[in-house]
């Protein structure tokens, strides 16, 4: 069993004006893990993920990072934002440089790393998620899905264990999320921590099969997609929905009235596929 490598115990936070935002979250995600955290917009989760390397302090509760419970001096801030790094939903709000290369180049400079090892992992990071013939370029010359490029690199950079990503699709044309979500799933597949948020119901079964389900500042429920998505109450409650290709299963019913692997429609394109091969 793969080690935890990020765990949240007991997470409160309230706003400044009292609002209870985290109602007492327990999470973990273990090493290699691509874990989602499912739910509509204003339940929580940008709050919840700015917890995880200690850009917001909780109320309560404890961020426990490779077993090392996350304090909140300037050096262990450093050391926690080395190993796990946070892509917001607005990239806007993470380049500011006056290019990408210097942009890319802001974690690793921070860590106080020398200049040609600083130099080297820009270039590294940028062609990982080809932008290097970008380097010298304006951030805001850059359309949506090149600039979330820049900020996804921004974060390789750092060379983190686990990488935080805050609705990582939003604003983006269907190729431009696909390719984005492509990037992140090849990542995972060399070894590296991804959680997302998103509310994209959509999106979720085709790259995570670990899902947490968030409303109002709680999760409802952790599982698996086909676990998640065939309790309807959760769905509900969660004011979420089936994946499409599950609503069109909804409307059929299969031969002696089997679903897919009896545990629930299908919920991506191949398994829809597969459903139909083995019915027709």
């Amino acid at each position: 069993m793969a080690e935890k490598i990020l765990e949240v115990k007991d997470l409160h936070y309230n706003y400044p004006d009292g609002t209870q935002a985290i109602k007492g979250i327990d999470f973990s995600v273990e090493e290699g893990q691509m874990i989602s955290i499912l739910g509509p917009n204003g339940a929580g989760k940008s709050t919840f993920f700015l917890h995880f390397n200690g850009i917001i302090e909780p109320t309560s509760g404890e961020i426990i990072i490779e077993g090392k419970k996350l304090e909140y001096d300037k050096k262990s801030l450093l050391e926690a934002r080395a190993k796990v790094g946070v892509v917001f939903q607005n990239p806007d709000d993470q380049l500011f440089a006056p290019t990408v290369f210097e942009d890319v180049a802001f974690g690793p400079m921070n860590m106080g790393l020398p200049e040609e090892e600083v130099k080297q992992r820009v270039e590294e990071a940028l062609e990982v998620v080809g932008m290097s013939e970008y380097s010298h370029k304006a951030p805001h010359h850059l359309s949506g899905g090149q600039k979330k490029r820049v900020a996804i690199a921004g974060i390789l950079s750092m060379r983190p264990k686990v990488m935080v990503l805050d609705e990582p699709t939003s604003g983006l044309d269907p190729n431009g999320a696909s390719a984005i979500m492509q990037l992140l799933y090849d990542l995972n597949a060399e070894g590296m921590t991804i959680i997302v948020s998103t509310h994209d119901v959509d999106l979720v079964p085709m790259y995570s099969d670990n899902i947490n389900v968030l409303r109002k500042g709680k999760i409802l429920k952790k599982g698996n997609c086909r676990e998640v998505f065939s309790d309807k109450e959760v769905i509900d409650q969660a004011d979420l929905r089936l994946p499409w290709v599950g609503q069109i299963f909804e409307h059929f019913d299969l031969k002696d009235g089997r679903t897919f692997d009896g545990e629930g429609y299908p919920l991506t394109v191949r398994d829809a596929y597969e459903t139909l091969k083995n019915e027709l």
